[in-house]
């Protein structure tokens, strides 16, 4: 693909595309003129990000519950997070991959909520059948993938990016808590969690409450 066609494909403009992927607006205003061209390697890295990008979409709407549709095992049935999520994926499947504030239940970041309802995972379209279900991604890297008591997660780098992906319609309390954790447990840093550039002002706001929770 060519600069114009990763842009256009996104459905952003010049100044999104260039904020996207941290890359100055002048930058990409050249490369689409001709004015000039990008090194291959940023090119395959551009187009290895766009297609990422577009399969793991970004969560336009939370869905609306739907009576004619199945629902999930309730958290307040279950003692435990981890209980509770075994028997969602033994509705949904194997081949689940929880993420976000699922993913900090299995990482042991957030206990999460006895009325949750909400539960966001990578994998088929087909899974939002279930009322609750929000279907984040249908693929995500096998590297960003962990598992523990049989359940897979995305890792705490990845959830991060999810979060901070999909902000504007989450409860940032899970989040802010499990990066509070983070803080604890990593000796009070933040060391070791990879930021993509589109997000570090969002994240460095997010990593002061974190703190600021962790100190109170």
């Amino acid at each position: 693909m060519t600069i114009r066609e990763m842009r256009v494909s996104l459905g952003n403009t010049q100044g999104e595309f260039a904020a996207r992927y941290n890359i100055p607006f002048r930058t990409i205003q050249n490369w689409e003129a001709g004015v000039r061209k990008p090194p291959e390697y940023m090119m395959d890295l551009l187009e290895s990000r766009v297609r990422a990008d577009l399969v793991n979409r970004r969560t336009a709407a939370l869905p609306m519950y739907d009576p004619d549709k199945p629902d999930l095992p309730k958290r307040r049935d279950h003692v435990g997070a981890m209980a509770w999520l075994k028997a969602v994926r033994e509705q949904l499947g194997e081949s689940v991959v929880f993420a976000l504030d699922e993913a900090l239940m299995c990482q042991g970041y957030f206990g999460g909520r006895s009325d949750e309802y909400l539960v966001w995972v990578y994998g088929d379209d087909a899974l939002a059948r279930y009322n609750g279900v929000v279907v984040l991604g249908n693929q995500v890297s096998p590297r960003s993938i962990r598992e523990r008591c049989g359940l897979l997660y995305t890792d705490f780098s990845r959830t991060l990016a999810d979060a901070l992906a999909n902000e504007a319609l989450l409860d940032m309390q899970g989040t802010t808590e499990a990066l509070s954790k983070y803080y604890y447990r990593n000796g009070e840093s933040f060391d070791g969690l990879a930021v993509a550039p589109e997000y570090q002002a969002r994240f460095d706001r997010l990593a002061e409450e974190a703190i600021d929770h962790y100190e109170s």
